[in-house]
């Protein structure tokens, strides 16, 4: 079949001489086109190069619409004496785009090609070969809108980034969905850059080389072609002066908005994403301000949604950095309360007096703060420290004695469970405080301890269960409020009670109000107010863990519950106070500097860790989890206490019961039993989310240990 044609062409060739029709059937010197097509129109023709078939064949009306139609194929392929060859010379670009061809010879792909056998690209493999559009024409491979596919043939070809180690291999797919790609591949705004625009055309060369376009120190000039106003201002700021000033660490445009991942600055994740971009060069800066709400929230936040408080550019600016000594700048003495302003509307001088970046270990440059840091953390150590000697001394011996009297210890609770006679111990309005207490302080630690933590794993999962950060903002403050309502209902009971028995206070001789009187009342067994009595039990507790002496009996309030009542006091003050001022800073900072914030966050955060550590371990065991309670003392939920119980543990308060009559509760074989499964069911709920906090605080600290 090929010899057929060859025949035919040759005795063709001869024909067209004869007649002298050649220049009729030529676009130049050399051969007539038809003499190659003579087989190249074959669309089988085809050759295996490396085990691969390639097509040979040429469709003639594409060529000749293309740039090149009206050349001789001679015209390329230099060097063909006789159209029946073996070998095709490849085309010689040169002869024609001598200036393109020269910049190609110095690039990173012609200089590749030049050193030996390479993969890297060629003139055909991006303009094409035989249909060679106008490069301003649609179905160029090389239009501004098909470019990115056709350099992804290469740099998204796995094998091909393999073998030279390119150090973006997804550059395509990124760029693709970056603002840039979306503006030009879905938008069609044929302004967007593509990639010939930042990285050249012929004379792609290494970002390493100083003549690159994307060189460090090019990278603003070339982005400024298109973002005139905004490389001028960043010329103008700390950064772009110390590029200019030949910094090589000065960061630039990709250092901050990536160079194929950009993004609009205003898109969530840009803002999630940036603060970490601004923490590979201010390391020190980024941790502390990871210390700060603004810091523990954006991390906390959920993918790619930013929450809503400040990054690090809302203060410092976005491209006019410049240092705080510069009156230009956003945070100098002149400009940083307008500053504060944008999220703060109230903000004041002294609100602006508030430190992000403070270091409570540096006791040089914030003496008060490291002063408060180490006080909370010598009261965190000094509370866990004796209350665990306590605990485990208690548990130690409780063990003991349940395992050495076992039948006792079982006869007691049997006698407990049947007793027929019970004691009012709380009422339903202490009850119900009890029910506010335990549910706000569950939400607050769930809400609060992730801040805390908030470089934990399960910090966040946390907060993406609860619905993000805005949602455990709220929820934290609400249960603030329930935890100041039942305080105040607290003391108003109180203020009320005092009064009811105010007569009590006075002098039975004279009638008229008696100190003696107030003191046998404030410290009398019925008050949990600490008197010497309770220094007597804990010496004597101490003793019986000890082996030392016998278990001692009780009155109503034991020294450690007068200890977890008072610790409510304290931790409300504290925390409460403390909270308030991180509530409403602008509030504060009318009549307080503003670097009572810094101390706020720091006795906030202690004294919730303080308060959660202690509830979890020490007041749980103490009132459930000892042996002789385990696994759940219902009192709180019933009520009331039986007699066996009252003499077991407490029984001076069971003589003074038994002397008056008129304090003793009705039989106790009542509405309570219908209602103690839901009871139990809320206080296993209590309990157990309660030790799952406390397991996950304890990994995260040991965590931060190692």
């Amino acid at each position: 079949m090929k010899n057929d044609r060859v025949t035919v062409a040759r005795i063709r060739r001869l024909a067209l001489i004869v007649l002298a029709l050649a220049p009729s059937l030529a676009w130049g010197a050399g051969f007539p086109i038809s003499e190659c097509l003579d087989c190249h129109e074959d669309a089988t023709l085809s050759k295996t190069v490396d085990g691969a078939r390639i097509s040979l064949a040429i469709e003639a009306a594409r060529f000749r619409g293309s740039v090149h139609g009206s050349l001789l194929c001679t015209d390329c392929h230099t060097g063909i004496e006789d159209p029946i060859h073996d070998d095709l010379p490849p085309a010689q670009c040169a002869s024609c785009h001598e200036k393109a061809a020269a910049e190609y010879a110095s690039s990173i792909h012609g200089l590749s090609q030049a050193i030996g056998e390479s993969a890297a690209a060629t003139c055909a493999d991006c303009h094409g070969t035989h249909y060679v559009p106008p490069a301003r024409h649609a179905d160029s491979p090389v239009f501004k809108l098909n470019l990115p596919a056709t350099c992804s043939r290469c740099h998204s070809n796995q094998r091909l980034t393999g073998d030279y180690q390119l150090r973006q291999p997804d550059a395509v797919a990124q760029y693709t969905d970056s603002i840039h790609g979306k503006a030009l591949l879905k938008m069609g705004l044929i302004v967007a850059p593509s990639c010939n625009d930042c990285h050249g055309v012929h004379d792609i060369v290494r970002s390493v080389d100083r003549t690159s376009p994307i060189h460090h120190a090019n990278i603003a000039k070339t982005c400024g072609t298109c973002h005139l106003g905004v490389e001028k201002t960043y010329l103008q700021s700390a950064h772009g002066k110390a590029l200019v000033n030949g910094d090589p660490g000065a960061p630039t445009c990709t250092d901050c908005h990536t160079a194929h991942t950009i993004e609009k600055p205003r898109q969530n994740h840009f803002k999630a994403q940036s603060d970490q971009r601004c923490g590979t060069c201010h390391q020190d800066r980024l941790e502390r301000y990871g210390d700060t709400y603004h810091g523990k929230a954006m991390a906390l936040g959920r993918p790619n949604v930013a929450p809503d408080v400040a990054a690090c550019y809302d203060c410092h600016g976005y491209h006019d950095i410049l240092p705080g000594s510069n009156p230009e700048s956003r945070l100098s003495t002149e400009h940083i309360v307008e500053t504060c302003r944008q999220c703060h509307p109230g903000a004041n001088q002294r609100f602006a007096q508030y430190i992000p970046h403070a270091d409570p270990l540096d006791r040089e440059n914030y003496p008060i703060l490291h002063a408060t840091f180490w006080a909370m953390t010598c009261l965190l150590l000094g509370v866990f420290g004796f209350f665990g000697v306590h605990t485990s001394l208690w548990f130690h011996r409780s063990l003991r004695t349940c395992m050495h009297d076992t039948k006792s210890f079982q006869a007691v609770r049997r006698a407990a469970e049947k007793d027929t006679e019970w004691f009012t111990r709380f009422r339903p309005f202490e009850r119900f405080l009890h029910y506010m207490v335990a549910t706000s302080f569950l939400l607050l630690v769930l809400t609060g301890m992730p801040l805390k933590f908030y470089d934990a794993r399960w910090a966040g999962v946390i907060f993406q269960l609860i619905g993000g950060v805005d949602v455990a903002r709220w929820l934290h403050h609400f249960g603030a409020i329930v935890t100041f309502l039942y305080f105040a209902l607290h003391l108003s009971s109180l203020a009320i009670r005092f009064w009811s028995k105010r007569s009590g206070l006075r002098d039975p001789e004279t009638g008229s109000w008696s100190w003696k009187q107030l003191i046998k009342v404030a410290f009398g067994p019925d008050s949990l107010v600490p008197s010497l009595q309770d220094w007597r039990d804990f010496v004597a507790h101490t003793k019986w863990f000890l082996g030392k002496g016998p278990r001692p009996q009780f009155d109503r309030w034991t020294y450690w519950e007068k200890f977890d009542y008072f610790a409510v006091f304290w931790g409300v003050a504290i925390i409460g106070l403390s909270g308030l001022i991180l509530w409403f800073p602008e509030f504060f900072s009318l009549f307080l500097p503003g670097w009572i914030i810094n101390i706020a966050l720091i006795v906030h955060s202690d004294e919730a860790l303080l308060a959660a550590g202690f509830i979890f371990t020490f007041h749980f065991f103490n009132t459930h989890f000892r042996p002789d309670r385990f696994p759940m003392d219902t009192v709180i939920f019933s009520g009331r206490i039986s007699r066996t119980e009252l003499l077991h543990e407490r029984a001076k308060w069971h003589d003074r019961l038994k002397s008056s009559p008129p304090q003793t509760a009705a039989n106790g074989s009542d509405l309570w039993n219908s209602w103690k499964p839901i009871a139990r069911t809320f206080g296993f709920g209590f309990f157990g989310l309660g030790l799952i906090l406390l397991a996950l605080i304890v990994y995260a600290m040991v965590r931060h240990l190692f």
